[in-house]
């Protein structure tokens, strides 16, 4: 998320409100001002407590630095990262049997998709992918620009 205020401040493009705040804590739709303050968290209170977890399961339990304690990984200040990583595994034959979980699952996305506007994972990535090999893709002239200058053409 950090890099799409990074892109929209590049190109001078506004955000979306509550995407972040200002230096003062005050929501903004500056991309630079967010940059300068903090991301707010997607789905508000359900979104940080999602993040909560993750924190403490990727980071308490490893003993590695949590979010607000890592420099960006869009900079080249800063030490080591000292990032977390936490795996589950969960046998679903197990518990319900794989054929239980997979109705169930099959149940759940059916439902999802009945409200108008719900995307699953990898559904807009699919969409973007058909569209450029379709149409191609748009460069913006000052991302070319740059492309070219360090590929040596001109």
């Amino acid at each position: 998320a950090r890099g799409e205020l990074m892109i929209a401040a590049r190109d001078n493009q506004p955000i979306p409100l509550g995407w972040a705040l200002d230096a003062d804590g005050q929501p903004t739709t500056d991309p630079k001002a967010g940059l300068a303050g903090s991301m707010l968290p997607a789905g508000g209170v359900k979104g940080a407590m999602l993040a909560l977890i993750i924190e403490l399961l990727a980071c308490a339990l490893t003993g590695s630095h949590f979010g607000f304690e890592t420099e960006s990984f869009f900079v080249d200040e800063g030490g080591p990262a000292r990032l977390g990583q936490a795996f589950m595994a969960i046998d679903p034959g197990a518990l319900a049997g794989n054929e239980a979980y997979l109705e169930r699952v099959e149940t759940l996305v059916e439902a999802m998709l009945e409200d108008d506007g719900v995307r699953l994972p990898g559904d807009r990535r699919r969409k973007l992918r058909d569209e450029a090999l379709k149409h191609g893709v748009e460069i913006p002239e000052a991302l070319m620009a740059q492309l070219r200058a360090m590929s040596g053409v001109a």
